[in-house]
């Protein structure tokens, strides 16, 4: 192989090894997204009797996306490749009070006396994302 043509396939295996990088870091999209979930809490007397139920649709957090992982070979692995899993989880929660406002008795009636139509349920959601690897849990 000539110096120019080695040359020229050093050139070629850089810039590929420049887009991979580029490739990797720019998948990961790992970001708190806003969605809507379905709540129901019940409240229960000193005895355990149903006192009421309420619920609602409640916009919340969510962590989604796209961290990069790799396998590739390995001679020191049992399984032949090393493995590195990173997953999109939360970085940080934030508590906040969200309003149910559809309140029924034990018998399926809706409620509508100020004090009891609503409740108030504190609930926690991610205030920010980060790709983690995968089962870790120590942080």
């Amino acid at each position: 192989m000539s110096f120019k043509t080695s040359k020229l396939l050093s050139l070629y295996t850089v810039k590929l090894f420049l887009v991979l990088i580029y490739y990797c870091v720019a998948e990961e999209t790992c970001e708190t997204v806003p969605t809507e979930i379905h709540v129901t809490k019940e409240e229960y007397d000193d005895m355990g009797a149903l006192i009421r139920s309420c619920s609602g649709e409640v916009g919340v957090n969510k962590c989604e996306g796209i961290c990069s992982s790799q396998v590739r070979p390995s001679i020191s692995a049992p399984t032949g490749f090393s493995k590195e899993c990173f997953c999109c989880r939360e970085n940080f929660l934030r508590e906040r009070l969200v309003t149910l406002t559809h309140c029924y008795d034990p018998d399926g009636i809706r409620l509508e006396d100020e004090d009891s139509a609503i409740m108030e349920v504190r609930l926690r959601e991610p205030d920010d994302c980060k790709c983690y690897k995968c089962g870790d849990f120590s942080r």
